[in-house]
């Protein structure tokens, strides 16, 4: 599943506010703290089957409304910042509609067993010897 981003920006919501951190008097003037708000049922990207999907592995991501919400305030720039969260939310997205592959069942081979077998024979064979030459000191 390909993600495209023109899309997504299209559903999202974003609210913003006062950030913490550096960027000094600018810190109290400016929002920078950037909170993006997706909702995965109302989405008209996703089948019904992937959005169940991603409800399931994104649900320690959804707020008390059942929206997927990100946010970031790492930069002093709201505009950096809803960069970064499109970019979060996204990679969130991927990895909720990643399907890993089925793990196929296989047996070692017959000279892997033989292989394996003559290694513990001698393995043995070395113990034998070193077992004998305690009893004789």
């Amino acid at each position: 599943m390909n993600i495209n981003k023109a899309d997504l920006q299209k559903e999202l919501r974003y609210k913003t506010s006062r950030s913490g951190g550096k960027g000094g008097q600018n810190v109290n003037k400016v929002s920078s703290k950037v909170e993006l708000l997706f909702s995965v049922d109302e989405s008209t990207l996703f089948t019904d089957e992937e959005k169940t999907r991603i409800n399931q592995k994104l649900q320690s991501r959804f707020n008390k409304d059942s929206l997927v919400q990100v946010i970031c305030d790492e930069e002093r720039s709201q505009y950096l910042n809803k960069e970064k969260a499109v970019e979060r939310l996204m990679s969130l997205l991927l990895q909720a509609l990643h399907v890993p592959k089925k793990r196929k069942a296989t047996k070692p081979s017959r000279s892997s067993k033989a292989e394996r077998l003559d290694s513990k024979k001698l393995q043995s064979v070395k113990k034998k010897v070193a077992e004998k030459t305690t009893r004789i000191n």
